[in-house]
């Protein structure tokens, strides 16, 4: 597999690959890691100490997709790069997690990216899917030279249109999966008073063109309650869950929970 192509996230220029560093002609050096992943974020870039998903939030995560609950949204989502995008555009998974959904992009032709603020999940990603490369980063900087990508894929990450416009192909495709009205509302019933619909009306996209939109939903269907408390466990409310509820979804036999996806593709005019 060619190296991979990385800007300097300190001074944007060009990093050469000479194992077991990337280096930048200002002489900024990056260790390339041994599960094969680069950490491209300068301590001045980070809010915290360790940004991101926590370790928990993470396997949670990666057991709850493993299962395939989500595989309908995989589905589509392939459909919709084999219908828009270049055989061998370069593909950015924008807050690539732990992998999943950015291995699937992967053929014989295409580079694939995966960018991710927590070091947890894109060590595990790197680790897993080594056809892809990853690298530890934020959205509001992306590692990457100007118009690099053909397709960009945001779900459920922060939508930066600015900088993906920046990296993104003259018509090239963003493609962005936030919850629709009803998304989980079964749960958010049995942790909220008054469970509210999502507002999908506000979009953070304004300049880009949108050429596509529509919601995929359908039921999930539990019977294992450790299902029930990874899935709480990728979502904001999990911390507004308290510990009888948690040890009532663990006990859980039968459990039925709606998914509601928003899924709009953008094009960037040439």
């Amino acid at each position: 597999m060619p190296n991979p192509d990385y800007n300097c996230p300190i001074c944007r220029s060009p990093l050469q690959l000479t194992a077991p560093s990337f280096r930048c002609q200002k002489n900024h050096c990056f260790d390339l890691a041994k599960e094969g992943y680069v950490n491209l974020l300068p301590v001045q870039h980070k809010h915290s100490k360790d940004p991101g998903d926590n370790k928990a939030m993470v396997n949670a995560r990666r057991a709850f997709l493993e299962k395939q609950f989500y595989q309908p949204l995989i589905t589509e989502l392939s459909a919709l790069h084999q219908k828009y995008a270049q055989a061998d555009a370069p593909v950015l998974d924008a807050g690539c997690g732990e992998g999943y959904y950015t291995h699937q992009h992967k053929s014989g032709e295409n580079s694939v990216y995966g960018v991710d603020i927590a070091k947890n999940a894109v060590r595990i990603a790197a680790k897993k899917y080594k056809e892809c490369h990853f690298s530890v980063g934020t959205l509001s900087h992306l590692p990457f030279a100007d118009e690099f990508f053909g397709w960009i894929f945001s779900i459920y990450a922060p939508i930066l249109e600015e900088e993906f416009s920046r990296v993104l192909q003259s018509s090239g495709y963003l493609v962005t999966v936030t919850p629709a009205e009803n998304h989980l509302i079964e749960l958010k019933s049995l942790i909220y008073r008054e469970a509210k619909a999502h507002d999908t009306s506000k979009t953070p996209i304004e300049k880009l063109t949108l050429i596509e939109e529509k919601k995929l939903g359908y039921a999930m269907k539990f019977n294992q309650g450790q299902d029930i408390i990874n899935l709480l466990s990728m979502t904001p409310f999990a911390f507004k869950t308290t510990d009888s509820l948690l040890a009532e979804l663990k006990q859980k036999t039968e459990f039925t929970c709606q998914a509601d996806f928003q899924i709009r593709v953008y094009k960037k005019e040439a």
